[in-house]
């Protein structure tokens, strides 16, 4: 950082860590023996699309990677834009089965990242279910930011989180995870992929 970025308050933005996902496994557990919300099994990444060949090209790779799976019994990938125009990839695995899960999400995000389009990642989420009641909750990766959030869905439909469950989950999994200290950044991401 140079003395025009110190006397403008610029600072260097921080480099995304995607070692950073395979805390989630042992963050699961912390979650849910506080919580006893469990993982679900799902997981995606979101991305902003890019028109052209070479993007294409490398989505029809990751795509081609995780659907490897398929042939031993696994569930292909599922491709989904949103109504704001980003792309998800939805990777599904048994419940019990958290580690791979994150391996997959990683190895999306490296492959988009290896082929520079870093800036277009935006974030990755695994899903967790309330044992108790079903409510949704995702554990929510800000790739450019390097850091967590969770994101709870109130029960019931429509559009509401519940703020205070949130939380109370990000300081539960403080020691787990790098939770993004700017509760701005905590977006809502309704209807995505894996929730």
């Amino acid at each position: 950082m140079g003395i025009l970025d110190a006397l403008f308050g610029r600072s260097k933005p921080v480099r995304p860590d995607l070692d950073q996902l395979f805390g989630v496994p042992s963050a699961a557990l912390t979650l849910e023996a506080g919580t006893g919300f469990r993982p679900t099994g799902l997981g995606s990444v979101c991305f902003a699309s890019v028109e052209g060949g070479a993007f294409d090209e490398v989505e029809r790779q990751v795509r081609a990677l995780l659907d490897a799976d398929t042939a031993r019994g696994g569930v292909p990938v599922e491709a989904s834009r949103d109504d704001y125009g980003y792309s998800w990839l939805l990777a599904r695995h048994a419940p019990e089965e958290l580690p791979e899960l994150v391996n997959d999400l990683h190895a999306v995000n490296s492959e988009l990242e290896a082929h520079g389009f870093g800036p277009q990642l935006l974030c990755s989420l695994v899903g967790f279910r309330d044992t108790a009641g079903g409510r949704p909750l995702a554990l929510v990766y800000l790739y450019k930011r390097g850091t967590f959030y969770p994101l709870c869905i109130r029960p019931g439909g429509g559009e509401k989180r519940d703020n205070p469950l949130e939380i109370e989950v990000a300081n539960m999994l403080k020691n787990d995870l790098r939770i993004e200290p700017d509760l701005s950044r905590w977006f809502p991401l309704w209807g995505a992929p894996g929730l």
